[in-house]
């Protein structure tokens, strides 16, 4: 219970206690004046029903409003499980987007990376082929040399 609820308590638990120790007096008859006409009743079991009406309006009040509150709580929770699960939603959504997003990449990437290791294997290949031509070139240019050197008339052989 809150304090504002426990001093009420108290402070009606002081009245009732007040009113039955007093109750010979509270019930005592007087001439009491309603504006137009007189009545004769006991004053003190006037004021002890009207504060006991005015207690009881004021514990409905109270329910009430603490009922309404419950039920707008109850409401405010539905709505932000409502936005919480939207949330969500987009969240795993904006995750398979990035997903699809790099898979593509990941994919044009793999491409990009086997013509560039195309592109290089014909520039080893073509590279390969001029130097096997110029190595070609120097051997038989060695031969050439070779052969004149042994063909030449002023030269012995063992």
């Amino acid at each position: 219970m809150s304090a504002r609820t426990l001093f009420a308590l108290l402070v009606l638990l002081l009245l009732a206690l007040f009113a039955w120790l007093n109750w010979g007096e509270i019930t005592k008859p007087t001439l009491l004046s309603l504006g137009l006409t007189r009545v004769e009743a006991p004053l003190g079991l006037v004021l002890v029903v009207a504060l006991g009406v005015v207690s009881l309006l004021y514990l409905i009040f109270t329910i009430g409003l603490e009922t309404a509150a419950l039920l707008e709580v109850k409401r405010y929770a539905r709505e932000l499980l409502q936005y919480k699960k939207l949330a969500e939603d987009a969240e795993q959504s904006r995750y398979t987007e990035l997903k699809r997003y790099l898979e593509a990449e990941f994919a044009r990437l793999a491409e990009a990376e086997k013509e560039e290791i195309r592109a290089l294997e014909a520039r080893i290949a073509e590279t390969l082929e001029k130097h096997g031509n110029t190595l070609a070139a120097y051997i038989g240019e060695l031969e050439d040399q070779l052969l004149r050197l042994l063909t030449q008339p002023g030269r012995e052989k063992s």
